[in-house]
C-alpha cells in the first residue's frame, strides 16, 4: 500500500505521454491530409496540362509583378504577363492569363520568315546566315545594318524605295546623330525593320511575284506569313483582331499561349517534314550566331544572346511583347507587358529563365552589368532599381 502514490504517478505520466503521442498523431494526419490535397490538386492541373510550381499553384493566375524602386519606395509598378510551354502545349509555367489576347507585333518576326528560307530564295539569292539573322531584327539601324540590307537589295535587283516600311532614325543614337552631322537623307532602309521587308521582297522575286503591294492583306507574301504562323501556333485568326503594324504590314491578334506554342514549335520542329524542320533550325541558328544583326549595339536582345551563347535567341516586340524560343529544352516563352513598357519586359524575361534554370545567376549578373535594370540621375548616380517580383 506504500507504493500506492507512485502508481497513481506512474499512470498519471504514462497518460500524459499518451495524450502527447495522440496529439502527435493528430497533427501528423492533418499534414498529410493538407499534402494529400496539394497533391490531387498538382494532379488534377497536370491532367488539365496546366502544370505549374506546387507551391505556388494558388498564385497561377498573377501576373509577374515589376517593381521600380526610388530610394526606399516602390515608385512604379509594372505588370507582365507569360507563359512557358513545350510543343505540344504543356505549360511549364504561367504568370498571370495565358489567354490575354495580344498582337505580337515584331516578336513574330522569325516565324514570318519561315516562307523566305523554305521557298528556295535563300539558295537563289545567295542569303546568308548573316542576313537571315538581319530578316527576323528590329535592327539599330548601325553601319553594319544597313551596310547587309543594301547589299541584299542589290542581289534582288531592288532599290532602298522599293521597300515599303518608310523612313524613321535610327534606334542607335550615335547613329542618329552622326546622320544628323553629315546632313545624310533619311530612307526606309533606316526603318528597324527593313531587314524583315527585304525578305517579302526576296521571296516574291524569286516567286515571280510583283512587289509594288507587297503590304497587301491580299498579296502572296502576306497570305504565306500568316499562313505560317496559323499552323505554327494552331491559331484561328478569324475570331481575333485585326489591324496594321508599324511598319505597315498587316498583324493578326492571338493569344499569349498561342504565341508561346508557335515558338516552342521553333525550339523543337521535329514534328514538321523536313523542308519546315530544316528552315527553322536554319533561322533559329542565324540568330543566335549573328545576335548583333538582331538588335544592335546596347540592345536587349544583343546582349542577353551574345552573353547566353547560343541557349535561347530571343526577340523583343513594341508594347512589351517578348518571345524566347529555348531550343536546349524544347520550350517557347511569350510575354506581355500590360502598359507595354519594354523595360518591365526585359527585366521579365531574365527571371523568367531564372525561374526556369536556364540562365545561371553569374550570367545573369553579366546581362545586368551591360543592361542594368537600375534608375540613375543625371549625374550618372544609381538612385534606384527595376526588379521582378513573383
Amino acid at each position: 500500500m506504500g507504493n500506492l502514490p507512485n502508481d497513481f504517478a506512474s499512470l498519471a505520466s504514462n497518460e500524459k505521454i499518451l495524450i502527447r503521442k495522440l496529439k502527435i498523431i493528430e497533427i501528423l494526419k492533418v499534414a498529410i491530409f493538407l499534402n494529400m490535397c496539394k497533391l490531387i490538386a498538382l494532379m488534377f492541373l497536370i491532367a488539365k496540362r496546366e502544370w505549374v510550381c506546387p507551391f505556388c499553384f494558388m498564385k497561377k493566375n498573377i501576373p509577374i509583378r515589376i517593381e521600380v524602386t526610388r530610394g526606399n519606395l516602390v515608385e512604379s509598378i509594372h505588370h507582365v504577363h507569360a507563359i512557358v510551354v513545350d510543343s505540344i502545349g504543356t505549360v511549364v509555367a504561367r504568370w498571370g492569363n495565358p489567354e490575354l489576347q495580344i498582337f505580337p507585333r515584331s516578336s513574330i518576326k522569325p516565324i514570318q520568315a519561315l516562307p523566305l528560307v523554305e521557298s528556295g530564295a535563300v539558295e537563289h539569292f545567295s542569303i546568308t546566315e548573316e542576313e537571315i539573322a538581319l530578316v527576323c531584327a528590329s535592327h539599330s539601324s548601325q553601319p553594319r545594318h544597313v551596310k547587309a540590307i543594301r547589299a541584299l537589295l542589290k542581289r534582288l535587283g531592288c532599290s532602298e524605295q522599293d521597300l515599303k516600311c518608310g523612313p524613321h532614325w535610327p534606334i542607335d543614337e550615335e547613329t542618329k546623330n552622326a546622320m544628323l552631322q553629315s546632313g545624310q537623307i533619311l530612307s526606309p532602309i533606316h526603318n528597324n525593320c527593313s531587314g524583315k521587308h527585304s525578305g517579302f521582297l526576296a521571296t516574291s522575286r524569286y516567286m515571280g511575284e510583283g512587289i509594288q503591294d507587297y503590304l497587301s492583306i491580299n498579296h502572296p507574301s502576306q497570305k504565306r506569313a500568316r499562313r505560317a504562323i496559323a499552323l505554327m501556333s494552331d491559331c484561328d485568326f478569324t475570331s481575333m483582331g485585326q489591324g496594321v503594324d508599324g511598319c505597315g504590314i498587316p498583324v493578326y491578334g492571338m493569344t499569349l499561349s498561342a504565341m508561346a506554342l508557335g515558338l516552342a514549335r521553333m525550339a523543337d520542329p521535329s514534328r514538321f517534314d523536313s523542308i519546315r524542320e530544316t528552315a527553322i533550325k536554319k533561322i533559329v541558328t542565324s540568330m543566335a550566331k549573328y545576335p548583333f544583326m538582331v538588335a544592335g549595339y546596347k540592345r536587349f536582345d544583343t546582349i542577353a544572346m551574345t552573353e547566353c551563347k547560343g541557349l535561347f535567341v530571343c526577340k523583343s516586340g513594341a508594347e512589351g511583347v517578348y518571345a524566347v524560343i529555348l531550343p536546349t529544352l524544347g520550350f517557347g516563352a511569350a510575354l506581355k507587358a500590360e502598359d507595354g513598357a519594354s523595360r518591365a519586359t526585359e527585366v521579365a524575361v531574365t527571371a523568367v529563365l531564372n525561374h526556369l534554370c536556364v540562365v545561371e545567376r553569374s550570367i545573369a549578373e553579366r546581362i545586368n552589368c551591360h543592361f542594368p535594370p537600375s534608375i540613375k540621375n543625371t549625374k550618372g548616380e544609381v538612385v534606384g532599381y527595376i526588379r521582378a517580383c513573383f
